[in-house]
């Protein structure tokens, strides 16, 4: 089975990710951040656009989109799914979630389990651990996982200042890659109906 050309992108992260696919061929990646007090995925249609653009490519050519479905930010989510659920009903075709949590897990490149924790706020972190979400953990009950074990820890800024590991922010990663090499393999084994594609909120948005 192959995807066709797969469009994928992610603004749930610090940086918004939107990469063009060719089955296991990466056609185009870019990377765009926040610019003139914009958050990044104020700027996810224009740079769609500009990736088909490049790649004399139209949206009627593209036969398959993947997404980045959560956790992180409330907005980027939002952004992402509804995007997605858009285009693909639109053009009538497949779209996969993928989340934020499995695409930093494969950041891991030692032999170590991997666990992945990412600031859920109020003392807690969204964690992935042994290829499963266990949704909003207690800080406190992961430095006790990471005292006990021998795990490769991938996680954000804010939180590698109190439990150690990698930050995936400090580092020059190919997150639409990886998201785009996940999305072929959940195309092949997943649901992959637009209407069964919906953000992943482990914990409810915050009430300003």
């Amino acid at each position: 089975m192959t995807t066709g050309n797969l469009l994928v992108f992610d603004t749930c992260l610090d940086k918004m990710y939107v990469t063009l696919a060719n089955g296991n061929n990466i056609l185009t990646s870019k990377i765009v951040t926040n610019k003139d007090n914009k958050y990044h995925s104020a700027f996810l249609i224009s740079t769609i656009k500009e990736i088909l653009k490049e790649n004399k490519l139209t949206p009627q050519d593209i036969n398959a989109i993947g997404t980045n479905i959560g956790p992180g930010s409330f907005t980027g989510i939002r952004a992402c799914t509804t995007v997605a659920r858009m285009m693909a009903q639109q053009l009538n075709i497949k779209a996969v979630g993928v989340s934020s949590l499995e695409i930093l897990a494969q950041l891991n490149d030692t032999q170590k389990p991997t666990i992945v924790a990412l600031d859920a706020r109020k003392n807690a972190a969204y964690l992935h651990l042994d290829g499963e979400i266990k949704g909003a953990i207690q800080l406190e009950e992961i430095k006790e996982l990471l005292s006990n074990n021998d795990y490769c820890l991938i996680t954000d800024d804010k939180l590698q200042n109190i439990l150690g590991g990698i930050s995936y922010q400090q580092g020059d990663y190919p997150l639409g890659e990886i998201l785009a090499k996940l999305a072929i393999e959940k195309l092949k084994n997943s649901n992959t109906k637009w209407q069964e594609l919906k953000p992943l909120y482990i914990q409810p948005p915050p009430v300003y």
